[in-house]
């Protein structure tokens, strides 16, 4: 918890704000969410996959709200994925809903869950991997102290076929200070 902001892990009623931020048409351009995502797609996200991923320790998925109490309003979802915990290495994925960009939340959040991997899971290397047109998450990580290493030509396939370019950027536990 920073302030209104929480991370926190999904729970069943977060079942249909999930789907109906993945409904959004900016989702599946930037993130690996389908563009025909199902509302039997957001509940297995929360009653399977999300709790199987952390007792496999694969994935961490917390979604991410503002406000207090009755007033608290879903804003997003963030993750651990590609977690290497023998090299102490993870990859940090998010995305907010519509309501909630241009607001700092996913800078926030995003320092929040850095923070979280190296105090508490002991991560010495933090790595984002964004596709290059997507300027808003560029944007968020380098407010967030993420560090641009370089552009991986050709790296991801979108579900049209296309093969993308993705910057790829990092956290080093050794340099990080919540800024």
């Amino acid at each position: 918890m920073h302030g209104l902001l929480t991370l926190r892990a999904p729970n069943e009623s977060d079942i249909s704000a999930i789907y109906e931020g993945c409904k959004d048409p900016l989702i599946p351009i930037f993130t690996r969410i389908p563009s025909n995502y199902t509302m039997a797609h957001a509940e297995f996200y929360v009653n399977e996959r999300c709790p199987n991923a952390f007792t496999t320790q694969t994935e961490l998925q917390l979604t991410l709200s503002y406000g207090n109490g009755e007033d608290s309003k879903f804003a997003g979802a963030f993750s651990f994925h590609s977690l290497n915990l023998r090299e102490h290495v993870a990859e940090i994925g998010y995305w907010l809903t519509q309501p909630m960009r241009g607001k700092g939340f996913g800078a926030t959040a995003t320092k929040m869950l850095t923070q979280y991997g190296f105090d508490t899971i002991g991560f010495e290397r933090i790595e984002a991997i964004v596709n290059i047109d997507n300027y808003a998450s560029r944007k968020i990580l380098q407010n967030s102290g993420y560090e641009l290493e370089g552009i991986m030509r050709k790296k991801s396939r979108k579900e049209d076929g296309s093969q993308i370019d993705m910057a790829l950027y990092s956290a080093i536990r050794s340099d990080w200070a919540w800024k």
